[in-house]
C-alpha cells in the first residue's frame, strides 16, 4: 500500500465524526519530502465542521509550507472519496493543477489530477495577485 495512504488512513481513525459516523483523514506531501495529516472534526453546527484535508494543509502553513506535491484521502469505509468542493479549492491554493490526489478504494486506490477534480479554479491572478 502506498505510504502516503496508509498515512491518510491512519489519520482518519483519529477522526471526530459522532453525526456524520463518516470519519475522513488525509495525508499531504511536502515538495521538500515532508508529510503532513488531518482527519475531519465534525461540530454540531455543521458549519464549523473542519474536514480533513484543511486540517492537514492548515497544519503544513503553520510549519510554513505553501507547495504540495500530492494528496491522499481516505475515508472509514474506503470508498474512493475524493475531496468536496472546498477542500479542493483550498488544495487549489498551494498545489498546482498537475497535483496527484490518490482515493483509498480499499483494495486499490483512484488517482486523478486537481485540475480534473476542480477545473478552472478560483486562482490568486483572479485577484489581481501573483501566485
Amino acid at each position: 500500500m502506498d505510504d502516503l495512504v496508509a498515512r491518510a488512513r491512519s489519520a482518519a481513525e483519529a477522526a471526530y465524526a459522532p453525526y456524520s459516523e463518516y470519519p475522513v483523514g488525509a495525508a499531504i506531501a511536502t515538495a521538500d519530502g515532508g508529510v503532513y495529516t488531518g482527519c475531519n472534526v465534525e461540530n454540531a453546527n455543521y458549519s464549523n465542521s473542519l474536514h480533513a484535508e484543511e486540517v492537514a494543509v492548515g497544519a503544513a502553513v503553520r510549519d510554513g509550507h505553501r507547495s504540495f506535491d500530492r494528496v491522499a484521502v481516505s475515508s472509514a469505509a474506503r470508498d474512493a472519496v475524493t475531496p468536496c468542493g472546498m477542500c479542493r479549492q483550498t488544495l487549489a491554493e498551494f498545489c498546482d493543477p498537475g497535483t496527484v490526489v490518490v482515493c483509498d478504494a480499499g483494495d486499490g486506490t483512484v488517482e486523478y489530477t486537481l485540475g480534473e477534480l476542480i477545473p478552472d479554479t478560483i486562482t490568486p491572478g483572479h485577484l489581481g495577485k501573483a501566485p
